[in-house]
């Protein structure tokens, strides 16, 4: 599910459903005008951004990892997760995972959800094709997912997306190649990631350094998982800065589609095209509905 699309899809839905409401509490041939213009609008609009989505992805060139030029680039493979011991876990479902977006509900006193509390995560992970690896950074990248799971429990609802290891990955944004040497590192920042992907399974955590084995760790035991999170960090610094290149792809500086999906390109740019004509409808209809509204003798 592409959710920051369906999220535009459903504000641009709700802003035309509003103007179609105001229009019948205007009651007015100006009130139709202004409110099928502004509608029609807002179609043009979001037929436009979603055409070059999908003119992003039907014209883009698959490259391989090996050989890919530098620049906007099209790469696919399997999704591998960035350290293999030290995975990312689900924040609901605690399932080891390369990414997740999850989203917590709750009812108010209408008995309507609303969301409480959400988020996602954004460690790098890998995909790899049968030329070598490419190094993702999700932040700001539209992900899609075919693994999606949604439970109740009592007055809250659950939702969670995952992509997983091994997945088959499509990727559409920014690759830069550089020498593993010329990389800089946050030493500080990535021992704070590790930490918090180990407090995520606690029971392992206090498997590990739970040295009195009371249920929980003391100062000295956490000082004990904090030397050996900063030794793990240190290593694979060492071992990243060691490796001849680098390749990582990231959202563009100019704002480019950046997209990541378990979908193949076929599947997830009908998902756009959809939407093109879905607009482009909509914008049709509106200006059937003005000629319709000014032809009427008296309003």
């Amino acid at each position: 599910m592409l959710e920051r699309l369906r999220k535009i899809q459903l504000a641009t839905s709700g802003v035309q459903l509003l103007l179609l409401l105001v229009a019948v509490q205007l009651g007015s041939r100006v009130g139709w005008v202004v409110c099928l213009s502004i509608m029609s609008l807002i179609s043009v609009f979001a037929w436009q951004s979603a055409l070059s989505k999908y003119r992003a992805i039907q014209n883009t060139p698959t490259s391989k990892v090996a050989s890919a030029a530098q620049g906007y680039v099209e790469l696919m493979g399997r999704g591998y997760p960035f350290a293999a011991d030290a995975p990312v876990l689900g924040r609901l479902s605690k399932r080891p995972c390369l990414w997740y977006r999850y989203r917590i509900e709750q009812k108010n006193h209408k008995h309507e959800w609303y969301t409480s509390e959400s988020g996602e995560s954004d460690a790098i992970f890998v995909l790899r094709d049968d030329t070598g690896d490419c190094a993702i950074d999700p932040e700001h990248a539209e992900i899609v997912t075919q693994d999606y799971q949604q439970w109740t429990n009592g007055a809250r609802r659950y939702t969670e997306w995952l992509l997983l290891k091994d997945d088959p990955l499509y990727v559409l944004g920014e690759l830069r190649t550089q020498g593993g040497g010329s990389l800089t590192f946050d030493l500080h920042a990535e021992h704070n990631a590790l930490l918090a992907q180990w407090k995520q399974n606690m029971p392992d955590l206090l498997a590990r350094f739970d040295l009195n084995a009371d249920g929980q760790l003391g100062e000295e035991e956490w000082m004990l998982a904090r030397r050996a999170a900063k030794r793990e960090v240190s290593k694979k610094i060492a071992e990243a800065q060691t490796q001849a290149d680098i390749h990582v792809i990231r959202q563009s500086a100019d704002g480019k589609l950046f997209v990541i999906s378990n979908l193949t390109p076929e599947k997830l740019s009908r998902r756009y095209l959809y939407w093109v004509w879905g607009n482009l409808l909509i914008f049709l209809s509106g200006l059937a509905g003005i000629g319709w509204v000014m032809q009427m003798p008296r309003f």
